[in-house]
């Protein structure tokens, strides 16, 4: 089984419970692990996959319990790195159907120094990159896009997920745009979200939005639709893989899980390229990952929603 390197954030997930999508009228908060990539390498190992953590928390109390998270639940630490700035920390209030509104406070995530020692790591193996905080500058860009080109160079497979936050793009959405288009173009397969897939392509129509992808060079694109499954554009067409129905309570870490099971799932196979060119293995991949993500969206916090082996095959 092929080892997936998650680059990007860890954080602290107050979620504001009890009350509607309004921050403002918040007063209770609970304390969740979170961060895309690391709930991504959650879910891979959760499903009994091989994953490593490539991230920086603050070495502070926060820190420790996210730390601590990450190996609790089987996923290896031994690169992820912390600083003396305070670990990274995201405010999250959640409405009744389990959609999200986030503010962000930036703290040791953006201290990721690049490690010249992945670079041998990542040969033949799988490099998952994603980008919520990734390319607001400083040195986890910097990093960032070293991992990706050594991952290039060592022809390791690569996914890609924007993970667009607009509380962290406020006016500067063509920046956002620009900073993804070469990981669009170099990446084996990507994952977004409707409003995702419209921003970077500048489309409407999603069909229209995935044959733009396509033409930049992502080889493999699923789009999350929510409830209503996962748009799958290959060069040989697209279909709508439906989902599996659930009562959701929040949605936070939903295309995480989606996107960390179809990673494990591929990392299962000899040759992770073996899904290129591969139509009917790949729509059965979905419907799994699929699963995955409305699992997630039963339970509150994202980490701790992920579902296990047990919980796939009980669903």
């Amino acid at each position: 089984m092929k080892q997936v390197f998650c680059i990007g954030e860890l954080l602290i997930d107050f979620v504001a419970e009890k009350q509607g999508n309004d921050l403002s009228k918040a007063d209770l908060f609970t304390k969740k692990p979170g961060g895309a990539p690391a709930n991504v390498a959650c879910a891979i190992a959760k499903l009994g996959g091989n994953s490593t953590f490539v991230g920086c928390v603050g070495n502070d109390p926060f820190g420790t319990y996210l730390l601590k998270v990450l190996k609790e639940n089987r996923v290896d630490i031994s690169l992820a790195q912390r600083s003396k700035t305070f670990t990274t920390l995201a405010f999250v209030s959640l409405s009744e159907d389990g959609e999200r509104d986030f503010v962000f406070s930036r703290g040791a995530d953006r201290e990721l120094k690049y490690d010249p020692e992945i670079k041998k790591h990542l040969k033949g193996n799988m490099l998952h990159l994603g980008a919520a905080t990734a390319l607001l500058g400083g040195e986890l860009e910097k990093a960032y896009g070293r991992y990706f080109f050594d991952a290039l160079t060592q022809d390791g497979f690569i996914s890609f997920d924007p993970n667009f936050r607009a509380d962290l793009w406020k006016d500067e959405e063509a920046v956002f745009v620009r900073k993804c288009m070469p990981l669009i173009e170099k990446s084996h397969l990507g994952k977004f979200s409707l409003e995702e897939a419209q921003l970077l392509s500048g489309k409407t129509d999603l069909n229209d939005c995935c044959d733009f992808l396509h033409e930049v060079g992502t080889k493999i694109i699923t789009v999350t639709l929510g409830d209503k499954g996962t748009l799958v554009s290959t060069p040989e067409g697209k279909r709508t893989v439906p989902s599996i129905p659930v009562k959701p309570i929040d949605t936070t870490g939903a295309g995480d899980a989606f996107i960390g099971c179809l990673l494990q799932q591929i990392s299962s196979l000899i040759d992770p390229y073996e899904i290129l060119g591969n139509d009917e293995l790949l729509i059965k991949m979905i419907k799994n990952a699929n699963r995955a993500g409305a699992i997630t969206t039963t339970g509150y916090g994202a980490i701790p929603s992920l579902p296990t082996q047990e919980a796939m095959r009980t669903a």
